[in-house]
């Protein structure tokens, strides 16, 4: 098992681990229409493994399980999100929230996730692989930030249509993929590749700015998103046994006052160069306007308890430490911290191997 050392690569992903999931990232770019494309199937290597319907493994008991190889299991929990959840960042399988979720609590907890899924996306994906899934105990949305995003994409999509501006817009959208940065192995093109560059035309340089309504009211349509699609979730599941809890996860701007060095290395890089991601959610990033998101989201989920990992995720013992690799994603020690935050929250570590009703949550 390999541990990813925070301590040495503070200012973001090791360049293999980086490589790795832009590989990863780019292949995802081969799907079928008709479905809700996820991710690369039956994806191979040392950092990230992917079953037959594109779903990450995550590990219990030095077994892997995942939506396609459940297995005999009787009972699962389902972590659900967007990149965050899925585990971009962790430097294998059994180090994402899901796996470090099955280690606390002795119980599998599958990882139902996928890069740039929306609340509405989330809630499709489980529809489409519920059937697979058996019993289910809890349900944990990890997630926010990819709905408050695609708010931005959709007036980004919207907006004027002259041929080149739609073209420069069009570049940075086919790079979109929340969150990871370009990678650059920093070697020199040979001569034959500079001279192929000389007679390829040159792409329109980008715009500065995207042209995006006040933060204001896209955190408000976020937030009543987020709201409307959990509380469809609480209808779906009201027939069963199993638990709903929503936690906004984390964001860097939110989540700290003052940053360890490595964070701030990185976030220095950041600034260079901007990611996509970071692009849609700009003049979001006020601590005023997350509390206000929040709690507009925990108002129009009533009754689905919500909870924040912003705020929360400051009660854990090794929060000074480097935990971010970007501004949303997180590295092992990181991941680790959120998955025992969430026990902690929720109780879960009481219910090792139960396999029994459970007591709904609730909020406190």
């Amino acid at each position: 098992m390999t541990t990813l050392d925070t301590a040495a690569h503070g200012q973001g992903l090791p360049l293999p681990l980086q490589q790795d999931y832009q590989r990863f990232l780019q292949l995802g770019s081969r799907r079928a229409p008709q479905t809700l494309h996820v991710h690369e199937s039956g994806y191979r290597s040392g950092t990230i493994n992917t079953d037959a319907l594109g779903l990450r493994y995550s590990h219990c008991a030095g077994k892997r399980y995942s939506a396609a190889e459940r297995g005999g299991v009787a009972r699962i929990n389902l972590l659900v999100g967007g990149s965050t959840a899925m585990g971009i960042g962790a430097s294998s399988d059994e180090h994402t929230v899901a796996s470090h979720l099955s280690m606390l609590t002795g119980e599998v907890w599958l990882n139902l996730a996928g890069c740039g899924l929306n609340a509405s996306h989330e809630l499709l994906l489980f529809l489409t692989h519920q059937h697979r899934l058996g019993e289910i105990g809890h349900v944990v949305l990890l997630s926010g930030l990819n709905t408050l995003a695609q708010e931005a994409l959709g007036e980004v999509l919207a907006g004027r249509h002259d041929p080149h501006y739609a073209q420069a817009h069009q570049a940075y959208l086919n790079s979109f993929n929340e969150g990871m940065p370009p990678i650059d192995t920093g070697r020199p093109l040979s001569w034959l590749q500079r001279l192929g560059q000389a007679f390829v035309a040159r792409r329109p340089a980008p715009l500065a700015d995207w042209p995006l309504c006040a933060p204001e009211k896209r955190l408000t349509r976020a937030a009543d998103s987020i709201g409307r699609t959990l509380r469809q979730w609480e209808r779906m599941l009201a027939d069963s046994h199993a638990t709903l809890t929503f936690i906004l996860q984390p964001l860097l701007p939110w989540c700290r006052e003052a940053l360890p060095s490595g964070e701030l290395a990185m976030l220095a890089a950041l600034e260079r160069q901007p990611t996509n991601f970071d692009r849609l959610l700009q003049g979001t990033f006020d601590s005023q306007l997350h509390m206000a998101f929040f709690r507009r989201i925990k108002s129009q989920a009533d009754p689905v308890p919500c909870y924040d990992m912003n705020s929360m995720l400051s009660s854990s013992p090794v929060f000074g430490a480097d935990l971010f690799i970007d501004r949303l994603h997180l590295n092992d020690l990181g991941n680790n911290a959120l998955a025992k935050v969430i026990t902690a929250k929720l109780g879960l570590a009481q219910e090792k191997h139960a396999q029994r009703k459970v007591t709904p949550i609730k909020l406190v």
